[in-house]
């Protein structure tokens, strides 16, 4: 073959080979940024929780009659906004449990008992349809649904009146979230203000951006929460007491003095930290102590400073309670 033939053929091979090359490029660039968004893999914040389970919540209201605002608030108080670990690994978005009607997928975790049975769902979307059935299937939610879908402080009220839950402030925990993001917006077929997901509480607010460590940027609303209206952290994995008090700005000895611990005491992963100082009472009259639990585990359950513990309790310091016995919160041990 005449070898100018030869290099034609070879530079018309490459020619064609680049063209390929371009538009399979521009095909995958195509494919990539038309692609719907993927869900985050680092904690969620409020914002991005209502952000990404709105519609959700919408969808159940049209369904079953339990306002949009209600469910998104419980989800955001109960799952730790979806960064739980019943959330990411069963879906499960409110600690509802197996119970015996339930023949679904399960997962167990160690919650009031050792190794309880939860329900696993195979979308959160069925976290959230099953969350409303589990109220209108009881006969105590049953008053709740006479109520105006709009009424969303009744409808708080109404379930810590029913026994949802055991915390005392239960009710006002879920209206604080439902006004602090405009949630209410949603019972009313409304748009949430942009405004409204932009508030942050004073005490995680950064003083200094420029000299905060980069760490500092992971914290978000998420990782608290609030026991006897103290501020407290959960420890992550490999934090400790100084780390946890440069990422929030706080001398080591208000962190060790807060929490009651010495600094060469463990630091365990999920451990309450609270960010401000223990109160002299608590919300419940008197704790009864669970077998292997600390006179330091209940100081901390109930945000209530260890000392007054001790006082109350006729116990020295270093003494530890007996499983069974009650410890008084608010007043002396009876005699």
């Amino acid at each position: 073959m005449d070898e100018s033939i030869v290099v034609f053929l070879l530079i018309e091979t490459r020619i064609l080979f680049m063209k390929y090359s371009l538009l399979s490029l521009l095909f995958m660039f195509f494919a990539v940024s038309t692609a719907a968004p993927q869900p985050t893999t680092g904690r969620m914040t409020p914002e991005t929780y209502i952000a990404a389970f709105k519609d959700a919540a919408i969808a159940d209201m049209k369904k079953t009659g339990v306002p949009a605002s209600i469910t998104l608030a419980q989800g955001i108080y109960e799952s730790d906004c979806g960064n739980s670990d019943l959330a990411r690994e069963a879906n499960n978005h409110f600690g509802i449990k197996c119970h015996k009607e339930w023949n679904g997928n399960t997962f167990h975790k160690d919650d009031d008992a050792k190794d309880e049975c939860f329900r696993k769902y195979n979308t959160v979307q069925q976290s959230y349809d099953d969350h409303s059935d589990f109220l209108r299937t009881r006969d105590r939610y049953a008053f709740l649904f006479n109520l105006d879908i709009t009424d969303y402080k009744g409808w708080a009220h109404g379930l810590k009146k029913a026994g949802y839950a055991t915390n005392p402030k239960y009710a006002h925990k879920i209206i604080e979230l439902i006004e602090r993001y405009s949630l209410q917006n949603l019972d009313r077929g409304e748009t949430i203000p942009v405004a409204s997901v932009t508030k942050t509480p004073e005490y995680i607010k950064e003083k200094n951006t420029a000299s905060t460590p980069a760490r500092r940027k992971e914290i978000v609303i998420a990782q608290m929460g609030e026991i006897n209206d103290i501020p407290f952290v959960r420890a992550k994995k490999n934090d400790s007491y100084v780390t946890i008090a440069r990422d929030y700005d706080l001398k080591l000895w208000q962190v060790l003095k807060y929490n009651d611990v010495d600094k060469g005491d463990a630091l365990n992963e999920k451990e309450i930290i609270f960010l401000k100082p223990k109160r002299n009472k608590a919300d419940a009259e008197f704790h009864v102590v669970k077998r292997g639990e600390t006179l330091h585990d209940i100081s901390q359950l109930y945000g209530i400073k260890i000392k007054k513990l001790y006082s109350r309790n006729d116990l020295v310091k270093g003494e530890e309670p007996k499983p069974g016995v009650k410890i008084w919160l608010n007043k002396n041990k009876p005699h």
